[in-house]
């Protein structure tokens, strides 16, 4: 199946991985949810809790169509050959899906607090970075 995607993509002109466009959703919907919660903290701009939230259910809906091109991607780049950097990927791929989850069911956007829900957005964005630097050492050495 991965072939038969692929060799569709370079017929049409497209001869590039697809796990990299698609990572731009999840990873920049993450960065905003944690802007947006910090800047709620002002007492003027508590509306932007709302916005960081949903920043949060985009990411989480991202994450899964990103995760199926990261495989597409590494069963015809890598042919499924198992090392660090992939497991590590796979690994934090799962642990940011997780705290996006829990964060969409426990927050509540109508009332920003600084406190555990908080420190999971702040989580989130260390999984994140995690996850950018391992594809770019992946990719880029």
């Amino acid at each position: 199946m991965t072939q038969i995607i692929f060799e569709f993509l370079n017929k049409i002109g497209f001869t590039h991985p697809l796990h990299p466009a698609l990572t731009h959703i999840p990873m920049g919907m993450v960065m905003g949810a944690v802007t947006f919660r910090l800047a709620s903290f002002l007492p003027k701009l508590r509306f932007l809790a709302k916005t960081g939230y949903h920043c949060v259910i985009l990411g989480l809906l991202g994450v899964f169509p990103t995760a199926f091109a990261g495989y597409l991607d590494w069963q015809h780049t890598y042919g499924g050959e198992w090392e660090f950097l992939i497991i590590l990927k796979m690994v934090l791929a799962v642990v940011l899906t997780i705290i996006l989850a829990i964060i969409a069911i426990t927050d509540d956007p109508e009332n920003p607090k600084f406190d555990k829900k908080t420190l999971f957005y702040f989580l989130v964005v260390l999984v994140a970075i995690g996850l950018g630097f391992s594809g770019g050492e992946l990719q880029y050495g």
